[in-house]
């Protein structure tokens, strides 16, 4: 499975969530910010090699949307619901990404 972490300028979340999962069992990792001036800015390559997409907060699935409408025909977009208010790799963020992502992964 091919998971896909976007958060706004790819810096401290998405980033986070892609560390965090890169040793899990069948799943492969990768992040992307949505706005631009991104470190990695999304892209429809990205996109394209996704099986799950997930999202930071409703705004970044909406400018996904917004965007990439016809990249999008058919993947799955969860919205993780994590504000920007944490550093990288910050233990309140693991614990919310391990909260509110390991129920989409393969166990």
């Amino acid at each position: 499975m091919n998971v896909l972490f976007i958060c706004s300028q790819n810096r401290l979340r998405s980033p986070s969530a892609e560390q965090r999962f890169a040793d899990w069992p069948g799943v492969e990792t990768a992040s992307a910010g949505i706005d631009y001036g991104a470190v990695v800015l999304v892209s429809p390559e990205l996109l394209q090699w996704a099986d799950l997409i997930c999202v930071m907060e409703p705004i970044h699935r909406q400018k996904l949307m917004a965007r990439y409408s016809s990249e999008l025909a058919g993947k799955r977009i969860v919205c993780l619901n994590i504000p920007d208010e944490f550093q990288f790799m910050e233990p309140a963020l693991i614990k919310l990404l391990d909260a509110s992502v390991t129920q989409y992964l393969p166990s």
